[in-house]
């Protein structure tokens, strides 16, 4: 027997398979089922376990799954070790703030190794939570032996993947100018800088200010004092000026102007280009205010061009203190290539120590940096790592330089600065700048770029090789991988490796005191020899990995020792010369860890080399995240294994877009607008939620989450789905089926049953292609298509009456073979997207059948298409028949006329060649409900047309021609209307001149006719006679009946096939219909007898129709 239901509940089914598929081991099985010289790799994406799951983790978790049950269904064996993201940013963040501590209390008030033993701690705190969504959302991932970050033995391969990086010379150590996160107390990546949302649109003051040119007479002719003038939205780097930029083939001019502030004359030098932006209509107003001979603010006096300028000196803006280095070489002008005049005044002020730009240009033209000696005679920026100026700039001295640093109420030190210099008659102007500013991409405030020591990835060197290996990666879609991904490379800088925390992978580089020598360790064993040498010449006095055995990989072994900061620090090594070398304090970026994941999860060289050198397991074949790690994970990737490998670390790769509310906002727990990815699984079923997710739109376009969607999918996809299973099984019950009998032949089958089997097996090709191609989306919405449009809607309502029909003839069980082949194929096409309701139909259709109970879907194999039953002409002929009847019901139901009143004839115009032969005649008379069906080649002899203007198209394009072209219009003939049909224009010769009129223009309408009804769509023209006669009436009236007494026998509790009497009472008139069909009624309502007369109006069901009341007892026989 197969199982049968009296509701659908997805949540239930979700569960009872969860346990099902624990107990039986199936996720393992299907994995073990196919051989290991046939892989499918996937890498997974170590998600972070500090933080819960949210609704977005389901998207891009959902992805991943998608693609490796296909493929396990294809044969192919897919490992997925589950891996977590363990150090970084985000869980030193979320430690301090539970301990109620800064960066700088570690190492005072906690010890570095309390500090990371409590970020070990925290790192997996969640993890009981992720496993239970993935197991929830039916993710099957190994999640018994997942890759952990910030294990010994992945620790050791992040090593290798260093030195090996270090011997190809790609690691150095450089000072320069870097994006840095005082909130965070750490530098940052510029992968990490393009985190999406990371530049923020903020209104900073800006100014364009007044630097005193000196020793300008040579150049300049004047009497007034000399102003260059700079534009800036930063002032609190004005401290740390120490020279202009200009652009040499820039031109530049001397303008005599009044400061608007001191209502002083002076002389001021800016670029020709930026005069009208620097002279608004409220600064000239202000001027010619004060001076009526200055109407437009100003007056040229001299013109220059760049190379003029270089050179020539002006006075120190803020004389606070002086650069340590060179000091005469400051305060110059000189050139650099980015100067531009698209905004500001042409002239660009220079803080070396605070932008990338002005210390390139500083270190080329010999400007010092504004570096100050501190209280350890270090030499220091203006401001110190938690964005405060240093000691020494007097009343400024303290203050934060962004007020998002400052727990304080105190305004911007930008203000005071710009006062104080208007004051000083050193401001032109100011105003608020709205721009987008760079944010620290974990603790949401601004960054600096400040100069710092770092060690650095040479990635720069391989730029040309990683755009070349670009090209060998298919990316969904395609515009990520060719603009997005391709530009991101083609603008690389060299990867900032190293980040001053505590909690994350040692850099394994070790330097002696003065410089002069360094080296990187690769491995455990390489420091363990290290350190013994370290014993022996005196600079150690025991060595920490005296007990680990190098030949023994086990965990215990590994667990002798930790590669942590707080334990690797501690490590003294030897010099060449006898000399002690320390470990360079820094640890490595976060990024660096999960782009090392393809080789460190396996514990790369050490263990399983075979796995990567063969390439087993490596590059993959397929991976899967957010559109956001482009920059992120994407990037480490690639350019670990490009630089390491020189190979591509993934073939397939789909960026999935974000999920986003229902009206495109970002999801956030300020806005109130999340969703509970629990919360919604409980109530709908995760397969709802997988099939919404998918079947909405693309992947990689963002998702707007609504869960009105989740229902609908649910009543649409599943609610027909299973009502579509309810239905073969209450019959193949009754009848005793169990596919037992010998295969029918298709050829020997019913019309629709190789209708529906046609289109079955396109299905399955086209589903496959789909999936090869990874367009998840396009095959979800064809599995849904031929569910409920092809499969419910037109097949089984057809067949109905061949299930229940009395009998058990070869054209029965020809409808359950059919309809069972139908509904096991949409299993397992389906499972990838809704594996636990799919897997519940495979076994439900199994059990059935007598097959093993602990079967799964997921250990099938997917469907192969037979082309043999593929028959394109009569998928075709039925497309054109449901078009057809599709006019024909449209006209019915626009008319008001019911489905079960039939109507005389239905007369069918078909464009080109077609005719009867192209469409199934009896199908349409019954489903259309006509007892004639005819055809007629010209559409003119059934119905008279004409071609109609479109008035406000026409008056618009043509004005006075409007009269002219109604006339000529009228005049056409019904050829020239078959033409406009067949060309979409029609030429109309005008008494002096000639129009082409398009099909916005102008449109077809037939006249209208008492009784007859017309629908036209495409090549298809439907005439319906909709006069109604006696006989017609009654034939009507008589189905209207066995629809009340079927829905009668539902209401009732009455098995399908119980046989019922009927005694019917009410209108004489009513009651001679019934009387006239008997035997039609008898038939359709499995009814013994039917009995007429009066006296049944007690306990008896009324049945109101076409002004006829009848009372009417159903007797169970």
């Amino acid at each position: 027997m197969f199982p049968e239901y009296q509701k659908l509940d997805l949540s239930k089914i979700s569960k009872e398979k969860e346990l099902a598929w624990k107990k039986n081991n199936v996720f393992e099985k299907s994995v073990k089922l196919n051989p290991s010289d046939k892989r499918f790799v996937f890498f997974e994406g170590p998600p972070s376990a500090n933080g819960l799951p949210g609704i977005h983790h389901i998207m891009a978790r959902l992805i991943k799954d998608i693609f490796c049950r296909y493929k396990t269904l294809c044969g192919y064996r897919v490992d997925r070790k589950a891996g977590w993201d363990t150090h970084g940013l985000p869980v030193e963040l979320s430690v301090e703030k539970e301990l109620k501590i800064t960066k700088e209390d570690i190492g005072k008030k906690i010890s570095i190794s309390d500090y990371n033993k409590a970020c070990k701690k925290t790192v997996m705190r969640y993890t009981e939570s992720w496993n239970d969504l993935t197991e929830k959302m039916g993710y099957w991932v190994d999640t018994k032996n997942p890759y952990i970050t910030y294990d010994n033995k992945y620790i050791e391969s992040v090593w290798f993947l260093l030195k090996r990086l270090f011997e190809k010379k790609l690691i150095y150590k450089g000072y320069s100018v870097q994006p840095y996160s005082p909130a965070a107390g750490t530098g940052l990546s510029s992968h990490e800088l393009n985190q999406p949302g990371c530049y923020k649109l903020v209104k900073d003051l800006s100014a364009v200010v007044l630097f005193k040119a000196i020793d300008f007479e040579k150049k300049i002719k004047t009497n007034l004092p000399v102003f260059f003038m700079a534009w800036t939205t930063t002032p609190w780097t004005l401290f740390s000026n120490t020279g202009l930029a200009i652009g040499k083939n820039i031109a530049y001019v001397g303008i005599e102007t009044i400061n608007p502030h001191t209502f002083k004359e002076v002389f001021l030098i800016c670029a020709e280009n930026c005069i009208s932006s620097i002279f608004d209509k409220k600064t000239v107003k202000k001027i010619s205010d004060f001076r009526d001979d200055l109407v437009d603010g100003y007056r040229i006096i001299e013109r220059y061009n760049g190379r003029d300028l270089i050179g020539l000196r002006y006075e120190q803006l803020l004389q606070y203190v002086q650069p340590y280095n060179s000091p005469k070489e400051a305060f110059r002008v000189v050139d650099a290539d980015f100067v531009n005049t698209a905004d500001g005044t042409g002239l660009v002020h220079l803080a070396p120590t605070f932008g990338s730009d002005d210390f390139n240009v500083a270190k080329k033209r010999g400007l010092p940096l504004m570096l100050v000696e501190d209280s350890n005679k270090n030499l220091v920026p203006l401001v110190n790592l938690k964005g405060q100026f240093v000691d020494g700039l007097g009343e400024f001295s303290g203050r934060f330089v962004k007020t998002e640093f400052d727990n304080s109420d105190q305004q911007s030190v930008d203000i005071d600065i710009v006062v104080k210099l208007k004051r000083g008659g050193l401001i032109f102007k100011s105003e608020k700048y709205e721009h987008n500013y760079p944010h620290c991409w974990r603790t949401d405030k601004p960054i600096l770029y400040y100069p710092l020591d770092s060690w650095f990835v040479r990635s720069t060197e391989y730029r040309d090789r990683m755009i070349e290996k670009n090209n060998e990666i298919n990316w969904k879609p395609k515009s990520t991988g060719e603009g997005r991904f391709k530009n991101w490379l083609e603008n690389i800088n060299d990867w900032n490796l190293s980040r001053s925390r505590f909690w994350g992978i040692p850099l394994p580089i070790w330097k002696s005191v003065d410089g002069s020598e360094v080296i990187c360790i690769g491995s455990v064993e390489e420091l363990k020899k290290l350190c013994e040498e370290s014993v022996a010449s005196g600079n150690m006095q025991n060595n920490p990995l005296e007990t680990f055995d190098p030949n023994d990989m086990s965990e215990s072994n590994y667990n002798l020792f930790d590669l942590h900061k707080n334990y690797v620090d501690n490590i003294v090594l030897t010099g060449s010369d006898g000399s002690p070398m320390y470990r360079e304090s820094e640890v490595i970026d976060v990024w660096f860890d999960s782009g090392s994941m393809p080789y460190a999860q396996w514990h790369y060289p050490f263990e399983n080399k075979d796995l990567i050198d063969s390439g087993l397991f490596f590059p993959a074949d397929f991976i899967a995240e957010g559109v956001d790690q482009t920059r992120g994970w994407f990037f480490t990737l690639h350019a670990i294994a490009s630089m390491c490998f020189n190979s591509i670390a993934f073939k397939n790769v789909i960026s999935n877009g974000l999920v986003l509310d229902r009206s495109g906002q970002k999801m956030s727990k300020r806005l109130g607008n999340t969703i509970d990815p629990f919360e919604a699984i409980e109530a709908h079923g995760a397969d709802s939620l997988r099939w919404y997710m998918v079947s909405n739109s693309q992947p990689w376009d963002n998702l707007k989450f609504d869960i009105d969607g989740v229902v609908e999918v649910k009543q649409k996809m599943f609610s027909t789905l299973y009502n579509t299973y309810s239905f073969f099984s209450l019959y193949a019950n009754i009848d005793g089926f169990t596919k037992a009998e010998e295969e029918i032949k298709l050829s020997d089958r019913h019309l629709l049953d190789q209708w529906i089997l046609s289109e079955l097996h396109t299905l399955i090709l086209s589903v496959q292609t789909k999936y090869e191609s990874y367009e998840p989306t396009l095959a979800c919405r064809e599995i849904q298509a031929f569910v409920t449009d092809k499969l419910s809607n037109w097949y089984i309502r057809l067949c109905r009456r061949r299930f229940w029909k009395g009998g058990y003839d070869l054209e029965k069980i020809s409808a359950y073979q059919t309809l069972l082949e139908c509904l096991m194929t949409v299993a397992k096409l389906g499972s990838p997207i809704a594996p636990f309701f799919m897997d519940q139909l495979f076994c439900d259709i199994s059990i059935g059948l007598g097959c093993d109970s602990e079967d799964s879907v997921h250990l099938s194999r997917f469907p192969v298409a037979n082309k043999e039953f593929i028959n394109p002409f009569l998928e075709e002929k039925m497309k054109l028949t449901k078009n057809i009847c599709s006019l024909a019901l449209s006209l019915r139901k626009k008319e008001g006329i019911r489905v079960r009143q039939p109507l005389e004839s239905v007369t069918i115009c078909l464009s080109g060649n077609k005719g009867s032969k192209d469409v199934l005649v009896e199908l349409i008379r019954s489903e259309i409900n006509v007892k004639n069906v005819f055809f007629e080649k010209n559409s003119n002899n059934i119905v008279k047309r004409k071609l109609v203007v479109n008035f406000p198209v026409v008056g618009k394009k043509y004005g006075k021609l409007v009269k002219e072209i109604v006339s000529a219009v009228g005049d056409l003939r019904e050829e020239d209307l078959s033409d406009f049909e067949a060309s979409g224009e029609i030429s109309l010769n005008l008494l002096n001149s000639s129009v082409v009129l398009k099909s916005a223009d102008v449109f077809i309408k037939a006249d209208d006719v008492p009784g007859v009804l017309t629908a036209k769509a495409d090549d298809v023209l439907v005439v319906l006679n909709s006069e109604l006669s006696s006989d017609l009436l009654e034939d009507g009236y008589a189905r209207e009946f066995i629809n009340f007494i079927q829905n009668t026998r539902r209401e009732l509790g009455l098995k399908v096939m119980d046989k019922i009497t009927l005694f019917v009472g009410g209108d004489s008139d009513a009651q001679k219909i019934i009387l006239k069909h008997c035997e039609y009624i008898k038939k359709e309502v499995l009814a013994f007898e039917i009995h007429v007369g009066e006296g049944f109006s007690k306990k008896s069901h009324v049945f109101e129709f076409n002004d006829y009341k009848l009372y009417i007892v159903v007797q169970f026989s």
